[in-house]
């Protein structure tokens, strides 16, 4: 298996975003009234009742595990995971995961992959690789690479992070299925766009591409609630 070098500490720069974070209700409604002037679809998305809620989960370490934990499994089985990681470290830092012990981890229902993951980025936080509070400093593309640097740390999970934890305005995870069918049916296309040919359309909507995205879910619940068909995505 091939492993990444996960880089040094860094320096961050005092900001690196055009748009406010998305922390408070006033920052997402002048995201969305910024969308519907860059893009007229996402105006008329927001006309049709996609309008999204602010959303966000715990940052730092709690928050990033939180979302590994909840990778590929149902919504049932990671609550489950993550009660019982949760008594086991009640103080769930970066600190607290790198010593506890296997077997801890193990008992709480983690897999071997996510303890993988987890152990190295609690590792580069401790580094001072990963500086995750300060992620938001950073502009997206710069701040996904940081993260997908750390071994186990994918695409999606970064931009998760991103948007959820950090609120940052220009996060987008193009691999999300959902957001690919969402942006297929908006723009009337036959076949669900590829992560990269979503990327390029989001292009568009920098540097509010977080705002996009949480547009993109809202709408697909609207029209998979229209259909009456499952949110499979």
């Amino acid at each position: 298996m091939r492993t990444r070098t996960i880089p040094q500490a860094i320096s961050l720069p005092a900001t690196g975003v055009t748009g406010p974070l998305l922390d408070s209700e006033a920052a997402l409604q002048e995201g969305l009234a910024a969308l519907t002037v860059l893009d007229p679809v996402m105006g008329r998305l927001v006309a049709e009742g996609a309008v999204p809620p602010l959303r966000k989960r715990p940052p730092g370490f709690e928050g990033l595990a939180g979302i590994v934990v909840s990778q590929q499994i149902s919504t049932a089985s990671a609550a489950a995971i993550w009660g019982r990681l949760a008594a086991a470290l009640p103080d769930l830092t970066a600190e607290a995961l790198a010593a506890a012990p296997d077997d801890r981890l193990r008992g709480a229902g983690l897999s071997a992959p996510k303890i993988r993951t987890l152990r190295a980025a609690a590792q580069a936080v401790i580094d001072g690789a990963l500086p995750l509070a300060a992620l938001h400093a950073l502009p997206a593309d710069e701040a996904h690479r940081r993260m997908v640097a750390v071994h186990g740390i994918g695409p999606w999970t970064a931009d998760v992070y991103l948007l959820f934890c950090l609120g940052h305005p220009d996060a987008f995870p193009a691999g999300d299925l959902a957001l690919q069918e969402a942006a297929r049916l908006a723009d009337g296309l036959e076949t669900r766009p590829s992560a990269a040919a979503l990327t390029a359309r989001a292009e568009a909507w920098r540097p509010w591409r977080g705002v996009a995205a949480k547009v993109l879910w809202a709408y697909y619940r609207v029209a998979k609630a229209r259909d009456g068909a499952p949110l499979t995505p």
